[in-house]
């Protein structure tokens, strides 16, 4: 419970202190909330929980799926200080306790992260400036790019998923049969001349030019989630799902079994929602591998509505077929034909020695344009810099 009697100074340090939980969270607060929210604080009645907890998410939450964090975060925070950290250990206790049904949500498992996270350290004196230890900083962040997800940690998966948000996927421009007017346009726009003729009395001043639109080709990805790519599979949706929000006419399906259209689960912004609600449409991740049914559903449902206007296929799979490559060559064929540019993308690529000996692999593998691994930060760099090549400067297959 708040109390009332808080002396100002003190009630704008436990404000700033809930700002930067909030922010470990993943929750956007930043000064410019921490000061509506001390400024919200003084326009209500702080004996009264429900006024204050009202308060601060009008002044510090923007979108409504923030709003299940901030609630944790509050229903934690505003309590007796030394008493905090016996209830996180008793929630994540329970946690452990508790069928799999009726476990707490993902907003309570966040704010238990952000409060077992480090505590502010106290800053240093003024007269001393602060010291930065910048050596094998370089080497370290080489490593990192060069690194196996599988043989990845906790801390450094952490570190590959804030580097893959920072990615950018620029796909090379196509033009469209779309135009807009432009002075410097090679374009006669006959139609628009005359009626500007017709304001000057029939006389021709000016010709009107147009010029072709361009713009980036649609993207349609098939993520593999079987288990022998699940562990690529969890970092590679990180990938997906900053490429679904960065632009628009993404397509995301992710298949094992069976094949499911996530494109709509992955268009949350928060990535911990987005997950979330994938998980719930996804109801055979980490089993056995389908590929040739999944690519033929992908064909007879989908590809129509998907692929168009030079669209580009992007594959992740390892090609280890459980049905032992039944139909695959024909339907690779198919989808091959259907989209401009097909790009396989496979882990077992790792290994220097890799051959293609399953009849998987060699089924598919004359039906791409490009075979490329997918194993690290460095790959997916790669990646990026292969699509955003023009069309006339596409790689050979492997």
């Amino acid at each position: 419970m708040i109390e009332s009697q808080q002396e100002p100074t003190r009630l704008a340090a436990n404000v700033m202190h809930f700002a930067r939980l909030l922010r470990r969270a993943g929750l956007p607060v930043g000064p410019a909330e921490t000061i509506a929210a001390q400024d919200a604080l003084t326009r209500v009645d702080l004996a009264s929980k429900t006024q204050a907890r009202t308060a601060l998410r009008a002044a510090m939450i923007h979108r409504h799926e923030h709003q299940d964090v901030f609630d944790q975060a509050f229903a934690l925070f505003w309590r007796d200080p030394s008493a905090a950290e016996q209830a996180l250990a008793m929630a994540l206790l329970d946690a452990q306790k508790t069928p799999k049904a009726e476990r707490p949500p993902p907003a309570a498992r966040r704010v238990a992260e952000a409060f077992a996270s480090k505590k502010d350290k106290p800053s240093q004196p003024k007269d001393e400036p602060p010291v930065t230890d910048m050596t094998m900083t370089v080497s370290e962040q080489e490593r990192l790019q060069h690194m196996d997800f599988e043989a990845m940690g906790a801390l450094e998966i952490a570190e590959a998923k804030r580097e893959i948000r920072r990615l950018v996927l620029p796909l090379d421009l196509r033009r469209t049969r779309r135009k807009r007017p432009d002075s410097n346009g090679p374009i006669t726009d006959l139609r628009r001349t005359i009626r500007a003729s017709l304001r000057q009395g029939g006389e021709i001043l000016s010709i009107a030019r147009n010029r072709r639109v361009t713009r980036p080709p649609p993207l349609v990805v098939l993520c593999d989630i079987s288990g022998s790519m699940a562990r690529y599979a969890q970092i590679l949706m990180h990938f997906l799902h900053a490429v679904t929000n960065d632009r628009d006419r993404v397509h995301v399906f992710l298949f094992g079994t069976r094949l499911s259209n996530v494109t709509r689960q992955l268009r949350a912004r928060d990535p911990e929602v987005a997950f979330q609600m994938v998980a719930h449409a996804v109801p055979d991740w980490s089993g056995g591998t389908r590929i040739g049914e999944a690519v033929a559903s992908f064909n007879h449902l989908w590809a129509k509505r998907v692929l168009g206007q030079g669209a580009v296929v992007l594959l992740i799979t390892d090609g280890l077929d459980r049905d032992g490559a039944h139909g695959l060559a024909e339907n690779m064929d198919r989808l091959h034909r259907s989209c401009t540019r097909l790009v396989w993308l496979n882990p077992l690529l790792r290994w220097s020695g890799f051959e293609p000996k399953s009849q998987g692999i060699r089924a598919m593998l004359p039906h791409v344009d490009e075979f490329r691994p997918v194993h690290n930060l460095a790959s997916l760099r790669s990646l990026i810099d292969l699509l955003s090549r023009p069309a006339s400067m596409k790689g050979t297959r492997l």
